[in-house]
């Protein structure tokens, strides 16, 4: 794997600008959400996965930075970044370029691996570890992404 995961093409719907004319804040979140769901299924956690085990992944942060506002019609693609993992649960970081190539929003988030009979995190199975495990190793070799684990807040001079 040369790079991060990088989603399909997706298109930026009328009905999510808002009075601003830019897209609303939370629907960067459905595109980065929809880019994500197929990078699980590249990890093996996919629908198919929650049929036949009753486990799925669930979100248990996720924060959104907005570089570039995004339009009516734009088109983005979304990368995947894992930066880190344990038997419940994987860090990752996406990037939302533009398909002109810049980038518009980073999204970092924290995902658990759910039981659905109680709900409760989990850890995965091995073979769901073993390929979260061959990402993070092609991941390691790439750079860092720009502004993981940010935080958020006022930074004052002097």
């Amino acid at each position: 794997m040369a790079g991060p995961f990088l989603s399909a093409p997706q298109r930026v719907e009328d009905g999510w600008i808002d009075y601003n004319g830019h897209m609303n804040m939370g629907y960067y979140t459905v595109l980065f959400d929809r880019a994500a769901d197929e990078a699980f299924e590249e990890l093996g956690l996919g629908p198919a996965y929650k049929a036949a085990r009753n486990h799925t992944t669930f979100t248990g942060e996720f924060h959104v930075r907005y570089i570039r506002e995004l339009k009516p019609g734009d088109r983005v693609a979304s990368n995947f970044h894992l930066i880190d993992h344990d038997a419940k649960r994987f860090h990752s970081f996406q990037e939302l370029y533009h398909e002109d190539g810049w980038l518009a929003a980073t999204g970092e988030g924290l995902t658990l691996h759910v039981d659905l009979s109680g709900p409760r995190v989990v850890p995965m199975p091995e073979e769901i570890r073993a390929r979260i495990a061959a990402m993070a190793q092609a991941h390691a070799a790439l750079p860092r992404p720009e502004g993981v684990g940010r935080s958020i807040g006022i930074r004052h001079k002097g």
